[in-house]
């Protein structure tokens, strides 16, 4: 039976490609669905700013009339400028086992990309890093974070055979929370930094004093990312989104905001109480009772909290301000009886981040894995 590859051009389409993984992942425990309106909104020009630096294709593939496979090629024009490439992105794979279905989907990205003149093509990526990105090769019996998707086993089978290679490897650690206290070693480190130090954390009594300093830690998301493997410059029209975009689901006291004697943001770290099974019972939906569900996975009994995002300003590295937020971030963990700390995707090569984790006898329980191809001339 043949395979027909559609592109995405209506509302409609869009609509069949946002809500194809529900097919795919019907009743797996581990996989985490997306808001549908949400990833509606990723790829709308009217509403998504990445539009402005960037455009996408997006394909859908059918089987005896019936959607068996997506996939989204992404031209960031922002990417390949800053690091001199003709690349072109792919993501938003999911395809059913069939191999053919997944072979007609790259083929259909790396044609487009060959009528662009490009001359090569990696992902899966989004259109930046507060995208998800990264292909599961280990840890398919774990429950995923909404910052990432979950794959099955047969995604990087299909994708290797196909004849992508290793580009990069995020690695994802989980660690038991000491809820007998933090480490004493720990603090007494910190309290010597306190001391002789003129960072300190800033604390918020409502989320209006977030609000006054948020758009600074995006900022800073954008500075402290920039060296970063596949980092995208994100414009201020970008920023102001994602602000808008994230802030509802921030916790006050989960987030750390590091400020020198001029009050300048110099430092951040991002946790927030994990919000998997919130999503899951909501099904994609806000509406009638999935925002009810999201609601009570950050406001009540949770044991497991997800470390986002952290960042320091190149110049204040070194100094002992991510461990000042490290220990304040344990301590509010340990105040709510908090069990587990995940992390999101950390790059192998990311020594320093995956360092931070070593006092609390983390679990390398997930890989992912981002792939590169040549584009066939």
């Amino acid at each position: 039976m043949s395979i027909d590859i559609k592109v995405v051009e209506t509302k409609k389409d869009l609509k069949s490609f946002v809500k194809f993984p529900f097919k795919v992942f019907k009743d797996n425990p581990y996989w985490v669905p997306q808001l549908i309106v949400e990833d509606m909104e990723i790829f709308d020009r009217r509403k998504n700013p990445a539009f402005d630096s960037a455009d996408a294709k997006l394909f859908l593939a059918y089987k005896n009339g019936k959607p068996v496979g997506r996939i989204a090629g992404i031209l960031s024009f922002a990417a390949n400028e800053k690091y001199n490439t003709k690349n072109l992105r792919f993501g938003w794979f999911d395809t059913i086992e069939d191999y053919e279905v997944a072979e007609s989907l790259f083929k259909a990205v790396e044609g487009w990309g060959k009528e662009l003149g490009m001359e090569t093509m990696t992902g899966p990526h989004g259109f930046t890093d507060l995208d998800p990105e990264g292909m599961l090769i280990e840890g398919f019996n774990q429950l995923t974070t909404i910052a990432v998707y979950y794959n099955h086993p047969y995604y990087p089978e299909f994708t290797t055979r196909y004849g992508f290679e290793k580009e990069i490897d995020y690695l994802e650690f989980k660690a038991v929370t000491p809820l007998e206290g933090m480490p004493e070693k720990l603090l007494r480190i910190g309290e010597k930094i306190k001391q002789r130090s003129s960072i300190k954390l800033l604390k918020f009594k409502s989320k209006k004093d977030v609000k006054a300093v948020i758009e600074s830690v995006f900022a800073l998301i954008e500075e402290t990312y920039e060296e970063i493997y596949g980092s995208v410059p994100i414009s201020e029209k970008q920023m102001k989104y994602y602000v808008t975009k994230y802030f509802p689901m921030l916790d006050k006291d989960l987030l750390q905001v590091a400020v020198n004697a001029e009050g300048e943001t110099v430092g951040f770290m991002l946790a927030l109480p994990s919000l998997s099974r919130g999503f899951q019972k909501a099904k994609g939906r806000l509406l009638p009772f999935g925002w009810f569900h999201i609601l009570k996975a950050v406001k009540c009994k949770n044991n497991t909290v997800d470390a986002y995002l952290a960042g320091i300003k190149p110049k204040y590295r070194g100094l002992g301000i991510d461990l000042l937020m490290i220990l304040e971030t344990g301590k509010e963990i340990i105040k709510r009886k908090i069990e587990i700390v995940e992390s999101n995707p950390e790059l192998e090569n990311n020594l320093k981040i995956q360092a931070q984790w070593k006092y609390f006898n983390p679990v390398n329980h997930k890989k992912r894995r981002i792939y590169r191809k040549k584009i066939k001339t």
